[in-house]
């Protein structure tokens, strides 16, 4: 199991395009990967799970990944945090 904070970097926040495309990428992979805030913990591969948690600018999420392709799926996740989302 791996642990990893990330910080929300992008004005809109984790909206509704990042969102899908956060889904997307954790589907790919075969482990379990949740995002924790404030003692509320979802499911990254659900888009109704991910637009509940409303992570604005500045917001930092808990990463929890577990399962075979961990390391990839954590390092992907981080980096696609890093990025903004792509829209910096």
């Amino acid at each position: 199991m791996l642990v990893s904070t990330v910080t929300v970097k992008n004005r809109a926040g984790l909206h509704t395009r990042p969102a899908a495309s956060l889904v997307k990428l954790a589907a790919k992979y075969k482990s379990e990967i949740f995002l924790n805030r404030d003692g509320f913990s979802i499911n990254a591969k659900s888009i109704i799970g991910v637009m509940t948690l409303a992570a604005e600018l500045g917001c930092k999420l808990e990463v929890t990944v577990t399962g075979p392709d961990e390391k990839q799926a954590m390092d992907d996740i981080a980096l696609f945090f890093s990025s903004g989302f792509g829209e910096l």
